[in-house]
């Protein structure tokens, strides 16, 4: 099974402002040298957090799903970051997965997080996403789902968990202590890619995107800075590892049941 080429892009915020984005983003995927397989971006990667979900909405067949379809062609890579969407009478905080073949999954952000009112604003998703992509398992996640390692505990022979967020500086510990435990815990690689800078509500973010193994050793770390980072991940030494220690295994059997 051939290891897989990843990098990280973390980006300032452009606060509501979906062409800016995309043209700093522009300029960064021009600068990665080499080739690439998967490359994460952040959540809500045009616009930030925002809750003006009615104002900012796209259709699955909008002007940045066009922009991922066509980068994606072009570098021959897989590029995964979330999106506000709209469907039919719905908008969803969406993470794209677009394929270097012009296909497109998505994974609809399920736990919404209230603190921000985001449920007022949102749909909520119901389903996770596992797919395979170059012999890979991976599943995306988005930022407040990474505080429930029930919806994220590996039930599906997951490879690489991947998440996008805004994760504020406030709360900087969490995200760099609960993205280590979830790779532990599942025994994968865990990619997080956060945002930076400053909102438009004034919440401050600190980046901090990087990458684990799974033993929890850090990999990757951008900091606070602006750009991108690149590994290659071994799926031979991960798999080496879980006939090492089948913990898996041992991990409890559970029934999913929907929350209201």
């Amino acid at each position: 099974m051939q290891d897989l080429r990843l990098t990280l892009i973390q980006t300032p915020i452009r606060w509501e402002d979906p062409d800016a984005a995309r043209r700093d983003l522009d300029l960064l995927l021009d600068g990665i040298s080499g080739p690439v397989d998967l490359i994460v971006l952040s959540e809500m990667f045009t616009t930030g957090f925002s809750m003006e979900s009615h104002r900012l909405a796209e259709a699955m067949d909008g002007p940045s799903i066009r922009w991922m379809q066509f980068q994606a062609e072009r570098l021959s890579a897989l590029i995964l970051g979330s999106l506000i969407i709209r469907e039919g009478e719905a908008i969803y905080n969406r993470c794209i997965c677009a394929f270097p073949d012009g296909r497109i999954l998505h994974y609809d952000k399920a736990h919404l997080f209230t603190l921000a009112g985001e449920q007022l604003h949102y749909s909520r998703g119901r389903e996770r996403l596992v797919f395979e992509y170059l012999g890979w398992r991976i599943s995306p996640f988005i930022c407040y789902d990474l505080r429930f390692p029930v919806w994220l505990r590996n039930t599906a022979d997951i490879d690489l968990m991947v998440g996008v967020a805004q994760f504020p500086e406030r709360r900087r510990k969490a995200w760099m202590s609960l993205l280590p435990a979830r790779a532990i815990e599942n025994v994968c690689y865990v990619a997080g890619v956060n945002g930076l800078g400053t909102d438009g509500n004034g919440i401050t973010y600190s980046g901090d995107s990087g990458l684990w193994d799974y033993e929890g050793e850090r990999i990757l770390n951008l900091q606070s800075q602006t750009g991108s980072l690149s590994a290659i991940l071994s799926y031979e030494k991960l798999k080496a590892f879980r006939r090492a220690y089948p913990f898996l295994k041992d991990r409890d059997g559970f029934e999913w049941r929907d929350r209201a």
